[in-house]
């Protein structure tokens, strides 16, 4: 499970609630089904469909999201122990291979973005085991839990009627799976910013984070509109570096992110 992403929305795009209409939150689950009536109201007048609506009324409150949620404890390592926890050797070594056995789309992908595999393919590494998992929790029910739940309410929110317009436009269903705070995907985005920075890479007509290639330029595609400089480096001090700090608020993750990507792309 990643650390949660530092992503900021798009101004504009369903953020906050005002306080007089923000629905009610809890540290517990027992008035879930009340809160999930009031959400819905709020979507609505966002612009959910009824998708997207039923989408909401069908979760159910997820005791494991909220244990995840309390319980991030790599996060608190140093540099070099965290990079043993995670794996980092496994990654770079695996992950040229990944590079050198996909070099077309990455090279397509660099050529439109300006973001060097190494950057993409660590993340894709660290995120998900290169897809080898990519969560066993239902997106919309983890991030419902989340907004209802007190202690990051108003972050949420705008993930969640991200991951109900992601229904209404038939990206996910009601029962897409992804990791516990509802990341989806090879490279795990939260649902609000898939659905700003979600891009179709393979031209099917749809965007599909599950994809590789879709995942792939999605999150290129972020990290370009984030500011990533094409050319320039990404280590600690250098200027893209403060865009991986985008991807993720962990300074450990940021690190190593950097130093993987630098090993992979040689």
């Amino acid at each position: 499970m990643s650390f949660l992403k530092s992503f900021s929305l798009v101004i504009g795009f369903s953020v906050f609630a005002s306080a007089s209409q923000a629905a009610f939150c809890s540290d517990t689950g027992g008035r879930y089904e009340a809160w999930k009536a009031e959400m819905a109201a709020e979507a609505r007048a966002e612009g959910v469909g009824q998708r997207g609506l039923a989408a909401l009324m069908g979760t159910s409150y997820s005791s494991a999201t909220i244990g995840a949620d309390r319980n991030q404890r790599s996060f608190r390592y140093t540099l070099d122990k965290f990079m043993e926890v995670r794996g980092a050797d496994t990654i770079v070594r695996q992950g040229k291979q990944r590079k050198a056995k996909n070099a077309n789309l990455f090279a397509a992908i660099e050529q439109r973005y300006g973001v060097p595999a190494g950057v993409l393919v660590a993340i894709h590494g660290m995120e998900t085991g290169f897809g080898g998992f990519m969560g066993d929790t239902n997106i919309v029910s983890a991030i419902a839990t989340l907004t209802y739940d007190c202690r990051r309410s108003a972050f949420f929110r705008p993930h969640l009627i991200g991951a109900l317009k992601l229904v209404d436009e038939g990206a996910i269903t009601a029962s897409t799976v992804g990791a516990k705070h509802g990341e989806w995907g090879h490279t795990q985005f939260l649902p609000g910013n898939a659905l700003i920075y979600g891009v179709d890479g393979n031209g099917d007509g749809k965007v599909d984070l599950n994809n590789l290639t879709d995942a792939m330029a999605s999150t290129a595609n972020f990290l370009r509109q984030k500011g990533w400089r094409p050319g320039a480096g990404y280590q600690e001090g250098e200027p893209n570096f403060a865009v991986i700090q985008q991807w993720n608020a962990a300074t450990v993750y940021q690190q190593a992110i950097a130093i993987m990507a630098k090993r992979i792309d040689g």
